[in-house]
């Protein structure tokens, strides 16, 4: 009898125990990442989101610069409508300046994305590093088609607008328009870069995860009442180096 309530005794001290490095663990107490070298595809994982990044801010870059040179030498001609009376002659002046302002943004956001990317090391700093810069560009991605539906909703009240207010019907019609065609271009351009960049990495993510397995790393819990005694729990995480 005693050896029977002795044995379930144990059980709930293992159960108990077992609980405990398990919230150890879920809080991130002690946990030791054994990674001597780093493994292939997680700098390829690394070196591809970097890649994917370049091309398309080279991509938004040369819209930008190409948006600007072209509507801006646009300007300059249209500009002689606007001392007419007649709106709907001012729409084509309307058009091309909002096109240059907003590619203006376009244009530093698409420096600022590049030279970050350029400023990144050539491998991947950590597991963790690695993994929560490739979901924080997808989520910057998604974010970005989200407001690009904001920005046509936007053009499509100026149109709008543009039927009723006769006073400044060329100036709603023009930046409606704009605004709808920028729009259009950068929800097509998130949405490609979102896909691409999901579809590229979402297999090296996978070998990352993969990789990742408990193995023992040794964690020493000094007793405060006797120094000399200790117990060790054995819990870590480890990249297996394939």
């Amino acid at each position: 009898m005693k050896t029977v309530q002795f044995q379930a005794f144990m059980r709930i001290f293992h159960q108990t125990l077992a609980l405990s490095l398990l919230f150890m663990l879920v809080h991130g107490a002690s946990i030791n990442l054994d990674a001597q070298t780093m493994p292939n595809h997680l700098d390829s994982l690394h070196s591809t989101r970097l890649s994917i990044n370049k091309t398309a801010m080279l991509t938004l870059g040369a819209w930008a610069v190409g948006n600007m040179a072209i509507n801006g030498a646009l300007m300059l001609q249209s500009s002689q409508n606007l001392a007419s009376g007649n709106e709907a002659a001012k729409v084509p002046f309307y058009f091309q300046q909002m096109n240059v302002f907003w590619n203006v943004i376009n244009l530093g956001l698409a420096a600022g994305g590049y030279w970050g990317s350029l400023s990144e090391p050539a491998h991947a700093a950590s597991l963790m590093d690695a993994l929560e810069k490739q979901a924080s560009i997808e989520r910057i991605l998604l974010f970005n088609a989200g407001l690009d539906c904001a920005y046509l909703a936007a053009a499509a009240w100026m149109l709008e607008r543009s039927k009723t207010d006769s006073e400044r019907q060329g100036l709603w019609q023009g930046y409606g328009q704009s605004l709808l065609l920028q729009g259009a271009f950068l929800l097509v351009f998130d949405v490609a870069v979102f896909a691409i960049q999901h579809t590229s990495t979402e297999p090296l993510v996978r070998k990352v995860l993969e990789s990742v397995q408990l193995a023992p790393v040794s964690i020493g819990a000094a007793s405060g009442m006797n120094q000399g005694m200790q117990t060790g729990f054995q819990l870590g995480v480890r990249v297996k180096i394939e």
